[in-house]
């Protein structure tokens, strides 16, 4: 007969695997889009999650210069950063920003939705962003929407 435990296996940090995921931002909305790829940054997909371990997996996304935003957005949205010096403050409109620099997008969005803690630099190292849909991680990848 066999005897029935009364503790719980905790995950450990070495048991961890990282799969990788392709995401296509072609057509999608951003902050809809961005939600999928932080929750596989995170680890929340899988069945053996604990917030207190890094169990997220790497994330490729393709084709960022074709991301939407809905409504009014996409005239008003302004992205700012301070220097904190008199003077230091920079402001870019989502225009400016997908023209010149679509990946930070949605670097930016990815970013403001994963917690504010010690894993949140981990987290965004594993995350590959690509104006268009040639990337060097075709060998890895698993093809999500």
């Amino acid at each position: 007969m066999a005897t029935i435990s009364k503790t719980t296996k905790s995950e450990s940090a070495k048991n961890i695997r990282r799969g990788w995921h392709l995401f296509d931002a072609k057509g999608k909305i951003l902050g809809r889009f961005v939600s999928d790829i932080t929750k596989y940054l995170i680890g929340k997909h899988k069945p053996s999650y604990v917030s207190y371990l890094d169990m997220g997996d790497y994330v490729v996304v393709i084709n960022a210069s074709n991301v939407h935003l809905t409504g009014k957005k996409e005239k008003s949205k302004v992205y700012s950063r301070y220097s904190g010096y008199p003077g230091g403050l920079k402001q870019v409109s989502f225009a400016e920003m997908k023209e010149k620099k679509p990946e930070e997008i949605i670097r930016h969005a990815v970013m403001g939705m994963l917690p504010k803690n010690k894993l949140r630099d981990r987290r965004i190292t594993r995350l590959f962003v690509f104006i268009d849909d040639k990337h060097p991680y075709h060998d890895k990848l698993k093809i999500k929407n």
